[in-house]
């Protein structure tokens, strides 16, 4: 084998997650290789021009969670990464409208057109959830330590965020368990009256689960989504110049700034494996590389059900992996649009058309929504996430031109009879048929469309199931349970193969935590 081939880290997968793992590591002077099967690099968090000058964020469209030191210490800004705030979100209505925006006394007045009572309510919760969120932090950003073998540094972790605990007040200790155990339905009830305000706020806890907001477990997603911030703007949205592929493409700017090799194009057919130790990859075109460290950056199923021989594990694992769940319950519709939409109850541009649009009308609408997918269908109404990228970044499209991203739920991967080109059209009528509702021009605008069912997403993403989280945020499949016991701190039953997805502790999101603690676990023991 040619020492050009090797390597002390072999990443496998070119996300946001495996190429922040392997910057790190060649941050710390470590000789690295990252292996992308596709052309481009970015796994989910892409951009693609995927009609001619109209550019889309084609999976994960937003920025949020993305840690301050990881920004810092891989000094990303210097790399491209410009993140563009999201000033509003827009819930459009019957003949009405709910509108929040990054100015409280705006959102206040806003609030208070249709509760009072809300809007001084609105005043507290989102501190209270900013304190509560801050308070999760350290546990977020502590490698989950192995609960059933625990070794020195597990029990000073341990320790560690017992002391934590301790420090929290009598309410966010009791807020926090209920975040933790209840839906975001039965949460926000305790605290609003208005349905749409509730409804919309829900809605951050049912993205990317298969999960109703009336579902226990859905107020922790709602929470998941409350810690991230933007230059230290707590629980701030933004949207990437150049769409989310230039996060990946700065972090991967970095990482070849620290001599990092990537190579696209360069699909793993699987871990060579000897005396259960992990030494190499074996590509699908026949080339090999050589390793002394392995890391996934694929979901669990693909890491140790497709990469690695079932022989290679505990059969226990096996099965842990098998029952992880990962229930892929959305869809993508990309419009090239020939101008703006025009909303019924908010005609013309304005804020509205500058932030977060959410078909999020009431309860009835998201759990309905959820009905349809729990009996194998998708949403006749569903439930969407909407932005106009291209009126923050004009370059996004053609002059005078726009792009719309629609995250849409629900769309289950286990559609009844399979999914094919029929249904895929069908999905994508009905996402322009409800959007039409609010905006009655749409149809007349849309010049292309993609759709994206979660089989689109899974066979060229390589997303089980077409799971954007990698696996479930419930509480079963959280910190030493994600996404197996005793296999929660990135390491695996191979020696020297990791893992480095969004499938491992905290969880899904462009954040680059579970890359950035993996490759801080996998240096602390090199």
């Amino acid at each position: 084998m040619s020492s050009l081939n090797n390597y002390d880290a072999i990443v496998i997968g070119g996300g946001h997650n495996g190429l922040t793992a392997a910057a790190y590591l060649g941050r710390a002077g470590k000789k690295v290789l990252v292996l992308e099967r596709r052309h481009i690099l970015g796994g989910a968090a892409v951009t693609e021009e995927v009609f001619p000058g109209f550019k889309f964020s084609v999976c994960s469209y937003v920025v949020s969670l993305m840690k301050a030191n990881v920004i810092r210490e891989l000094m990303l800004p210097k790399f491209g990464l410009e993140i563009l705030p999201l000033e509003s979100t827009f819930t459009p209505l019957e003949n009405d409208y709910l509108l929040r925006t990054a100015d409280s006394d705006q959102t206040y007045r806003e609030i208070a057109r249709h509760s009072l009572r809300d809007a001084e309510t609105y005043t507290r919760f989102g501190p209270l959830m900013g304190q509560i969120g801050m308070a999760v932090r350290p546990i977020l950003e502590t490698i989950a330590p192995n609960a059933i073998r625990p070794s020195l540094s597990d029990l000073f972790n341990t320790k560690k965020l017992l002391d934590h605990v301790k420090t929290l007040t009598t309410q966010q200790f009791e807020y926090l368990t209920k975040l933790m155990t209840m839906s975001s339905a039965d949460f926000l009830d305790e605290w609003f009256e208005f349905e749409p305000l509730k409804a919309t706020m829900s809605a951050s806890g049912i993205i990317g689960t298969f999960m109703g907001p009336r579902s226990p477990g859905s107020a922790y997603v709602m929470l998941h989504h409350y810690m991230g911030d933007i230059d230290g703007a707590f629980r701030a949205w933004g949207f990437q110049k150049g769409g989310t592929g230039e996060v990946s493409m700065a972090i991967a700017r970095s990482a070849e700034n620290f001599g990092v090799d990537i190579k696209t194009e360069a699909s793993v057919m699987n871990i060579i494996i000897k005396n259960n130790k992990a030494v190499g990859v074996a590509l699908e075109n026949g080339d090999e590389y050589r390793s002394d460290i392995v890391i996934s950056g694929l979901d669990p199923k693909q890491s140790f059900l497709n990469l690695v021989n079932e022989n290679e594990l505990p059969s226990e694992f096996v099965q842990d992996i098998k029952n992880f769940r990962i229930r892929g319950s959305s869809g993508k519709v990309n419009l090239a649009l020939d101008g703006l939409p025009d909303f019924s109850c908010l005609p013309g541009n304005g804020h509205h058309l500058r932030g977060a649009i959410s078909i999020s009308p009431s309860y009835d609408h998201l759990e309905n929504a959820y009905d349809d997918a729990k009996y194998g269908n998708f949403s006749k109404k569903p439930f969407m996430d909407i932005i106009l990228p291209s009126v923050l970044d004009p370059e996004m499209a053609p002059p005078g031109k726009h792009v719309m991203s629609c995250f849409v739920q629900y769309a289950p991967y286990n559609i009844q009879g399979g999914w094919n080109d029929e249904k895929r059209e069908a999905f994508g009528d009905t996402v322009v048929d409800t959007l039409a509702h609010y905006a009655p021009n749409i149809k007349d605008i849309i010049l292309h469309r993609q759709v994206l069912t979660p089989a689109d997403l899974e066979s060229t993403f390589g997303l089980t199931e077409g799971n954007i989280f990698h696996g479930e945020l419930t509480i079963q499949q959280l910190f030493s349970l994600r996404p197996a016991v005793r296999w929660a701190d990135y390491t695996t039953p191979i020696k020297n193969y990791y893992q480095c997805g969004s499938g491992t502790h905290p969880g899904g999101g462009i954040t680059g935590s579970p890359g950035e603690m993996a490759a801080k676990k996998i240096l602390g023991i090199l």
